[in-house]
C-alpha cells in the first residue's frame, strides 16, 4: 500500500492561520449554528454545515486570493457551529419539557446552557485529540462526507475540468431540493402495508377454558426512499457494503418487529405506549408510535453493545494512541521543528490538563444541580468516561456514513440511561435527578457531536495537506464562541413560541422531539417506569449481531433507530456505487480507468451533496424570518422517483463516460 500523499505537500510553505480565515469561519459558525438550532427543533434534523462552509468560505477567500488551506480551515472552524447546536437542540429544551427547570429566562438557564455546551464541545475537541491518528489513517473507515468536502476545495484548484463536474452537481443538487421544498415533486411517500384482517379479532379456547383474544393481521409502514440528492451522494461515497448494512437495520425494524408488535398487541398496543404517544389514531400513526417508542428502545439497546463492540475491537488503537500521550507527558513533546508539518498536534499535557479543568468545572455544576456532593462527583466521572468512550465511537460512526447520519441523539440515549441507573443508586430523584441525569446527557450530547464532525475535519485536513495542531486551535476558538451565543437563538424561539399562544418547547411548533424523548426517558428511569425490557432485549440482539459476525453491528442498530426513507435513499446510492464498479469491470477498464471513473464519481457525489446542503440551509432561512415560499398542493411522488432515476442515471453514466482511454495514466493524487 503505497504512503498517503497529501494535495499540498508537507514540505510546501503556504498561508494557513490568518486572522482573515479564522474571523470567516467564526461567522459561518455562529450564523449556520443558528440556523441549524431553529431546523433542529422545528423538525427534529439538522443539516451538515460543512459544504455550505467549504463552498462559502472558497468563494470569499478566493476574491482574497487566499489558499485552500486557509479555505480549509476557514470551513472546518465554520461547520463546528452545527454540532454545538445539535448537541443544544436534543437536551437543552428536555430540562423545561421534564420540569427540572421551571423558566428559561437568561437569568436562570443562560450560564447553565452554555456552562454544558463549553465544557462539552472543549471536550469533544480534546478527546478527539488523543485518537486523531488512528482513526484518521484508518483504511476501514470511508469519511464520505470529509472526501466530499475535500473534493470541494481539491476541484477549485486542479483545473476547470474537476471544478465543472462539482459545480454543475452542485447546481443539480440545489435545483432538485429546492424542486422539493416548493413541491414541484413529493420527496417521500408512506405506503401502509396489511397483512390479514386488521381490527377484526376472535376468541380461542385455551389451557383449562381460558380464553384469548388473538389479532388476526399485521401492519406495518413502508417508507419509500426519500428523493434526496445528498442522501444518494453519502451512500454513492460509503459503497454498497456499508449502505445495505445500514439499511437492513430499517428492514428489520419495519418489516419484522413493528408488525410483529402490531399483530400481537393488537387493541391493548395503546396500554404498552407512554400517554400521549398515539397522536394519529389510524393504523398507520399506531404503526409510527410502535417505532418511536418500543423499536427505538430495542435499538438504543443493540447501539449501546454496538458501541462497547466498536471500542472492544479498537482497543489496540485506542490503547496506543492513550499510551503515547501518556509517554510525551512523562518525556516531554519533540520540539515542533523536528516534527512534519502535517503531524503536529497539540501537546498531550496541554490536553490532559485542559481535561482536567473541565471535569473540575463539571463536578460543581453537577452538584449544583444534584443538591449532593457524592452524586456530582459521580455524575462528573460518569461524563467522563463515557464522553471519551462514546465521543470516539461518534468518530467511528463519522468515518462510516458521515456526520450528517451520525445518531447522536441515540448515544445521548445510551448515556441518559447509565446516569439515571447510577443516579436512582445514589437516591437522587424527583427534578433534582432528573437535572443531573440531563446536564450528563448534554454535556455527552455536545462532546460527541463536535467530536464527529473535528474527526470529519482532521481526514479533511489529512487529505488536503492542513495541520492538525492548527485545526486543534482554531476549533477551540470556534467552539467557545458559538457556546457563548447558540442560548439565544433557542431563547428567542422559545419565548417567541410562548408570546404567539404556544407553551414553547415541545409543543406543536417547536415539537424538539429528540428532547422529548431525552426528558421522557429521564424521567421514567428516575421515577421507576423505564420499559427495560425493550432495552435488554436489543442488548441481546447486538449480542447476536456479534455472534453472527456482522462486520458492523453499530451500524445495523442506526439504520433501526434512523427513519427508513433516510436508510433507503443512502442504500440506493450505494447501489449505484456498485452497479457503476460493475459496469466498469464487464467493459474491462483497467485500473487507471477505473481510478478516473471513481473520482468523477466522487466529484458528482459531492456536488449533489454540497448543492442539497446549501438549498435546505436556505430554506431554513426563509422559515426562520417567516418568509412564504409559494408551494404547489398535491406533489405527486412519481415524479420524484423520475428524478430519482435520472441522478441514478448520471451518477453511472457519466463516470462511465469519463473513464478515458486504456493507454492514459491516472490522476495524481497530491499538489507536490
Amino acid at each position: 500500500m503505497s504512503a498517503h500523499q497529501p494535495f499540498v505537500s508537507e514540505k510546501t510553505v503556504m498561508k494557513e492561520l490568518t486572522v482573515r480565515a479564522v474571523m470567516l469561519g467564526l461567522v459561518m459558525s455562529v450564523v449556520l449554528g443558528a440556523a441549524n438550532a431553529y431546523l433542529g427543533l422545528r423538525a427534529g434534523i439538522t443539516i451538515a454545515a460543512t459544504y455550505p462552509a467549504a463552498v462559502i468560505g472558497m468563494a470569499v477567500l478566493r476574491a482574497w486570493k487566499g489558499t485552500v488551506l486557509e479555505e480549509n480551515l476557514a470551513r472546518t472552524a465554520g461547520s463546528i457551529g452545527e454540532s454545538v447546536a445539535a448537541g443544544a437542540i436534543f437536551t437543552l429544551p428536555a430540562f423545561v419539557i421534564s420540569g427540572a427547570w421551571v423558566s428559561f429566562d437568561p437569568g436562570q438557564a443562560y450560564w447553565k446552557s452554555t456552562a454544558m455546551m463549553m465544557v462539552g464541545s472543549i471536550l469533544g475537541v480534546l478527546f478527539v485529540s488523543l485518537v486523531r491518528r488512528v482513526m484518521v489513517e484508518d483504511p476501514e473507515l470511508p469519511f464520505p462526507e470529509s472526501v466530499a468536502a475535500a473534493e470541494i476545495h481539491k476541484a477549485g484548484r486542479r483545473g476547470a475540468e474537476a471544478a465543472r463536474y462539482l459545480f454543475w452537481n452542485i447546481g443539480l443538487g440545489a435545483l432538485v431540493q429546492s424542486l422539493a421544498e416548493v413541491k414541484v415533486f413529493a420527496n417521500n411517500s408512506d405506503f401502509f402495508v396489511r397483512i390479514g384482517e386488521l381490527g377484526r379479532s376472535f376468541v380461542r379456547l385455551g389451557a383449562l377454558g381460558s380464553t384469548n383474544v388473538i389479532n388476526t393481521g399485521a401492519v406495518t409502514k413502508f417508507s419509500a426512499p426519500t428523493v434526496s440528492p445528498a442522501y444518494m451522494g453519502v451512500g454513492y461515497v460509503i459503497g454498497p457494503q456499508l449502505a445495505a448494512l445500514n439499511f437492513s437495520g430499517g428492514v428489520l425494524a419495519w418489516g419484522m418487529l413493528v408488525p410483529l408488535f402490531m399483530y400481537f398487541l393488537g387493541p391493548r398496543l395503546q396500554e404498552f405506549l407512554p400517554a400521549g404517544a398515539v397522536t394519529d389514531e389510524s393504523w398507520a400513526g399506531q404503526a409510527a408510535a410502535v417505532w418511536r417508542y418500543i423499536v427505538r428502545p430495542i435499538a438504543v439497546g443493540g447501539m449501546m453493545v454496538g458501541a462497547a463492540y466498536t471500542l472492544f475491537r479498537m482497543r489496540k488503537n485506542l490503547t496506543s494512541s492513550l499510551g503515547r500521550a501518556l509517554s510525551e507527558i512523562r518525556r516531554g513533546a519533540p520540539p515542533m521543528e523536528s516534527i512534519a508539518r502535517t503531524e503536529r498536534y497539540m501537546g498531550s499535557k496541554s490536553v490532559f490538563s485542559l481535561i482536567a479543568l473541565m471535569f473540575v468545572m463539571m463536578i460543581g455544576l453537577y452538584v449544583y444541580f444534584s443538591g449532593q456532593i457524592l452524586a456530582g462527583v459521580v455524575a462528573a466521572v460518569v461524563m467522563l468516561l463515557v464522553g471519551f468512550f462514546f465521543s470516539t465511537v461518534s468518530g467511528n460512526l463519522v468515518g462510516m456514513i458521515g456526520s450528517s447520519n451520525n445518531p447522536i441523539s441515540g448515544l445521548t440515549l445510551s448515556t441518559l440511561i447509565i446516569a439515571a441507573l447510577l443516579m436512582v443508586a445514589l437516591g437522587v430523584s424527583g427534578p433534582q435527578g432528573v437535572a443531573v441525569v440531563l446536564g450528563v446527557a448534554a454535556v455527552v450530547c455536545v462532546s460527541a457531536a463536535v467530536a464527529g464532525e473535528l474527526l470529519q475535519d482532521f481526514k479533511a485536513g489529512y487529505i488536503l495537506g492542513g495541520t492538525p495542531r492548527t485545526i486543534q486551535l482554531v476549533e477551540l476558538v470556534a467552539v467557545v464562541v458559538s457556546s457563548l451565543v447558540m442560548y439565544f437563538p433557542l431563547y428567542i424561539l422559545h419565548a417567541g413560541n410562548i408570546s404567539k399562544g404556544g407553551t414553547g418547547f415541545g409543543d406543536r411548533e417547536l415539537a424538539a422531539p429528540q428532547a422529548g424523548l431525552m426528558a421522557a426517558l429521564a424521567q421514567g428511569i428516575v421515577g421507576g417506569e423505564m420499559a427495560w425490557p425493550l432495552v435488554a432485549t436489543g442488548a441481546f440482539f447486538g449480542i447476536a449481531l456479534i455472534m453472527l459476525n456482522v462486520r458492523s453491528p453499530m451500524l445495523v442498530s442506526v439504520g433501526m433507530y434512523l427513519p427508513l426513507e433516510t436508510t433507503f435513499a443512502i442504500f440506493i446510492g450505494g447501489m449505484l456505487r456498485g452497479a457503476s464498479n460493475m459496469l466498469a469491470a464487464r467493459v474491462g477498464h483497467n485500473d487507471a480507468q477505473k481510478t478516473r471513473s471513481e473520482s468523477v464519481g466522487i466529484l458528482i457525489a459531492s456536488g449533489l451533496i454540497a448543492g442539497e446542503a446549501l438549498t435546505g440551509l436556505l430554506f431554513a432561512t426563509f422559515n426562520y424570518f417567516e418568509l412564504k415560499v409559494f408551494e404547489f398542493k398535491s406533489p405527486s411522488y412519481l415524479l420524484g422517483l423520475a428524478v430519482m432515476a435520472l441522478l441514478g442515471f448520471i451518477m453511472i453514466r457519466l463516470p462511465l463516460l469519463k473513464a478515458g482511454s486504456p493507454d492514459e495514466p491516472a490522476p495524481p493524487a497530491a499538489m507536490m
